[in-house]
């Protein structure tokens, strides 16, 4: 998990909480304006969802930037997405919770399972993407030169 850590230290959390709050905003306002019922649990739950997305995907996207902790943990990131994408979508489930909890009104349980689904969604499309750009941690040349 320290390495997961340190692969998002420079992540970028301005693009991704801008991302995040203007999808929510977006979702709950066209819930209200179109027919049907606007949730707020529904637009937060997405937004916390593309937080994580954004600041994961931002993180790794560029593996040679940063200092020299960071390139090598952004290089084992793109080499285990699978391990990589546990920290963000634990970090969604974990803001989910109260989301569920608190707004949506369900018990400790029914949030919790809520939680768990939303974190699992954001560990299946993270770890997919960091798949997807797993040859940007590669050099082209080989070892030595």
């Amino acid at each position: 998990m320290s390495l997961a850590g340190a692969a998002l230290h420079g992540a970028p959390w301005k693009s991704a909480a801008v991302t995040g709050g203007a999808v929510a905003a977006t979702s709950f306002g066209l819930g209200v304006i179109l027919p049907g019922a606007a949730s707020l649990t529904w637009a937060l739950c997405l937004g916390v969802s593309l937080f994580a997305l954004v600041a994961a995907v931002g993180a790794i996207s560029r593996p040679g930037a940063g200092d020299r902790v960071t390139r090598q943990a952004r290089s084992w990131a793109l080499r285990h997405p699978w391990r990589f994408s546990l920290y963000p979508s634990l970090g969604a489930a974990a803001l989910m919770y109260p989301v569920q909890l608190v707004i949506d009104g369900e018990g400790p349980f029914g949030a919790a399972l809520d939680a768990l689904q939303g974190g699992v969604a954001v560990y299946l499309i993270t770890a997919v993407l960091a798949l997807t750009m797993k040859g940007r941690g590669q050099s082209s040349l080989p070892p030595g030169r």
